[in-house]
């Protein structure tokens, strides 16, 4: 497995694999089609996908945007369920981090739902904490996390 940043070949298998993985647990909201549907806007303003491969075939799948000066949400994160527990989870979430890092970011932040206990143990995994929930971007948002770059790595 290799982890790769955007190319517009994998567009349709971030837009899938992202469908399928809100669909399976909620309902698509309005702020799901918006981000599903500018992700090259997006990319132009500085964010980043990357993309779990093994043999062209896409296995995870994340997203990573500037929120402001020094602020990033990463978000999008989404795994073909014939390879979760296989770490192309992690490794996209990963990357993503890296990259918002190297961009300047001093702090990550991420909005969720108590039910996936998998994507927990993700952002638990590389030192997210629970804050109180102040984003209303979604109806299914419980759970809101964050990460402070440690200023040796910022």
């Amino acid at each position: 497995m290799k982890v790769i940043e955007y190319q517009e070949k994998y567009r349709q298998d971030f837009i899938r694999l992202n469908t399928a993985w809100v669909e399976k647990y909620f309902v698509m909201e309005d702020t799901d089609r918006e981000i599903l549907s500018h992700t090259d806007e997006l990319i132009k303003k500085g964010g980043m996908i990357y993309f779990a491969v093994e043999n062209e075939k896409v296995l995870a799948t994340c997203m990573v945007i500037p929120e402001g000066k020094d602020v990033w949400e990463i978000c999008k994160l989404a795994a073909d369920e014939n390879y979760e527990g296989h770490g192309a989870g992690s490794a996209v979430f990963k990357a993503c981090m890296d990259y918002a890092v190297l961009h300047g970011a001093k702090k990550l932040t991420l909005i969720s739902n108590h039910i996936l206990k998998p994507a927990l143990h993700i952002y638990e995994k590389f030192g997210f904490k629970q804050i109180k929930v102040d984003r209303t971007e979604y109806e299914r948002c419980d759970i809101q996390c964050e990460y402070i770059v440690p200023k040796d790595k910022a």
